[in-house]
């Protein structure tokens, strides 16, 4: 399933860790616990009484309503919130380590990184090596043959929807505190989470890591030597150089059997 909202729930655990921050002082990547099961809760009812309505359905009505959602979720944090760009100020947003060659590495990005790294292996372990992820891996394969096993496929949606939607809501406690952001960047967090994992490879967990730090050194050497309006540019010509070595991404297992000539 594609689902077009997923930069609006980024959005969203941004603003929550924003929140707690102002009405608490706590720190945004100590706020992650709390981040993730509210998003958690809130994917898990969207699927299980939104999208599983139309599971059957062809891929374009779940396209429509993932994009009515976002539409939805967009406009209501804008009411709340206005659509003024807004950050997360903590105390080491300007605190850099000075590593060798006159390289410096900001804090708040290694710790975002460090914590990409650790969530990527998590679930890695969830998916193989307990009862819940080989659910999720079975009915993925074969949902007929999930039911037939006692599965309950539903369910097994709800709670892969939910961990997606925490799995945004954390990325955007993090991108909360390394810079801005408003209501507005939900189709540019949607975008670019699709090239990554396209990127990294389809179906792979590793893959989507390594298409996110691809397109991360693409944006930022893109940066300094291109102007900002070909930033995006770059990004999207490494998506088209890649898939054009590589379709299956970096990571992905082949789709082709053999090359087709032409």
């Amino acid at each position: 399933m594609v689902n077009l909202a997923h930069g609006a729930f980024v959005v969203a655990g941004a603003y929550l860790a924003f929140e707690l921050h102002s009405w608490t002082g706590i720190d945004p990547f100590l706020s992650v616990p709390v981040v993730a099961v509210a998003l958690f809760a809130l994917g898990y009812l969207v699927q299980r009484y939104l999208v599983n309505l139309v599971i059957n359905a062809p891929v374009f009505i779940t396209l429509l309503l993932t994009f009515g959602l976002e539409l939805v979720i967009v406009n209501g944090m804008i009411m709340l919130f206005t659509a003024n760009y807004r950050s997360i100020p903590t105390g080491y947003a300007t605190t850099s380590l000075a590593l060798p060659g006159d390289v410096r590495l900001p804090l708040g990005r290694l710790i975002a990184a460090l914590l990409a790294v650790g969530l990527t292996l998590a679930l890695g372990y969830l998916m193989r090596h307990t009862r819940i992820g080989l659910a999720i891996l079975a009915t993925g394969m074969d949902r007929g043959a999930a039911r037939l096993m006692g599965i309950k496929a539903a369910h097994v949606y709800a709670l892969t929807f939910g961990l997606a939607v925490a799995l945004a809501g954390i990325a955007g406690a993090a991108v909360g505190t390394i810079g801005t952001f408003s209501p507005a960047d939900a189709g540019r967090f949607t975008l670019f989470s699709f090239v990554a994992a396209v990127l990294g490879g389809l179906g792979t967990m590793s893959g989507a890591l390594y298409g996110g730090l691809l397109l991360g050194l693409a944006e930022a050497w893109g940066g300094q030597l291109l102007p900002g309006t070909l930033v995006n540019a770059v990004a999207f010509a490494v998506l088209v150089v890649v898939l054009a070595v590589r379709p299956q991404g970096l990571a992905g297992r082949s789709f082709y059997a053999a090359r087709v000539e032409v």
